[in-house]
């Protein structure tokens, strides 16, 4: 594994990173979109806070393309970006089952607008190359390296990018997933990797899920975490990398597997070797909105029973070695 470099002179000892799950604008959250300033609820707040924050955006930003072969189809217009933004996010996974919802036309709609609104995004791409590239940025002279996967089997194989196909980066190619997360590695001082990955429905993660992470982490991962069940999954180390199986919905349409959410803060600290030493996954429910919010007294007692269930499956350990 190569190095990673070293943070530039002046670079702060720790941040703090903010993730929320998954998001999209339609069914009850597009009205949301008349004030993209309140269009996140009351965890914006933690996430504008945070020194990095990162969401899934759970949708094609395209008024184009036609219906993809299955269920459900999201689509947002391009003001979703302004409530994005306004809410202190900084970088949106789009390798998720529904980026391509709207097809190749789609697709690059939500790649180009992304672009003219100045919205980082990672995890798709015109081709294969694009699709892998980390994402890296520098955060008060640190450097962040993102890598952004999908593990839903639903339409991988056509909606694998190729040499000359658009598409999302998929995790069950783990050899482009491996080298993905390296290249980020070689780049950056902590490397990242977001995943749409788990079985709905369910708090624990499934054998997909363990194995991959594991392999990131090998390759140099420091953080994992991940969304598509539709409720938190649980959370924990793999030796010092640390892993968050599953944030559940975060801006959400309707009805789902559950209401329960969170934001999950992560402080991370080093000076070369980065890592997660502190973090606080606030609970919260999906809202009549659509929005996450915080919860109090007895439904906070009963999330915190929830998420201890899921962490008694996690197969985690709940400190790094």
């Amino acid at each position: 594994m190569s190095p990673s470099p070293s943070p530039s002179p002046g670079a702060v000892s720790s941040l703090t990173l903010a993730f929320g799950g998954d998001v999209h604008f339609t069914g009850r959250t597009l009205p949301l979109l008349n004030n993209p300033q309140t269009a996140f609820g009351p965890f914006a707040e933690q996430l504008r806070a945070a020194d990095f924050a990162m969401v899934n955006l759970e949708s094609a930003v395209t008024g184009r393309g036609e219906p993809q072969p299955k269920t459900y189809h999201f689509r947002a217009p391009v003001s979703a970006y302004a409530a994005i933004q306004a809410a202190g996010i900084d970088l949106v996974s789009i390798a998720n089952n529904h980026t391509l919802d709207y097809g190749q036309t789609g697709l690059l709609d939500t790649l180009d607008s992304a672009k003219s609104a100045n919205m980082p995004v990672v995890g798709a791409g015109r081709n294969v190359v694009e699709a892998y590239e980390p994402y890296v940025t520098s955060v008060k002279g640190v450097k962040l390296g993102v890598v952004a996967l999908s593990q839903v089997h639903e339409l991988a194989e056509q909606w694998k990018p190729t040499s000359t196909r658009p598409g999302i980066a998929m995790a069950f190619n783990m050899e482009l997933s491996v080298a993905a997360v390296k290249k980020a590695r070689s780049l950056a001082d902590l490397v990242i990797v977001y995943l749409h990955w788990g079985t709905e429905g369910s708090y624990c993660p499934n054998g997909d899920q363990k194995s991959a992470a594991k392999a990131l982490a090998e390759a140099g991962a420091q953080i994992v975490v991940g969304t598509h069940a539709h409720m938190p999954q649980g959370d924990g180390f793999l030796g010092s990398t640390y892993v968050h199986y599953g944030l559940g919905n975060f801006l959400w349409y309707g009805p789902s597997k559950s209401t329960d959410t969170g934001l999950l803060t992560v402080t991370v600290s080093g000076s070369g070797a980065w890592k997660a030493t502190n973090r606080v996954f606030t609970p919260g429910v999906i809202s009549s909105t659509g929005q996450a919010k915080p919860v109090t007294g007895s439904e906070l007692a009963s999330a915190q029973q929830r998420l201890a269930r899921a962490a008694s499956c996690s197969g985690l350990s709940r400190t790094p070695s």
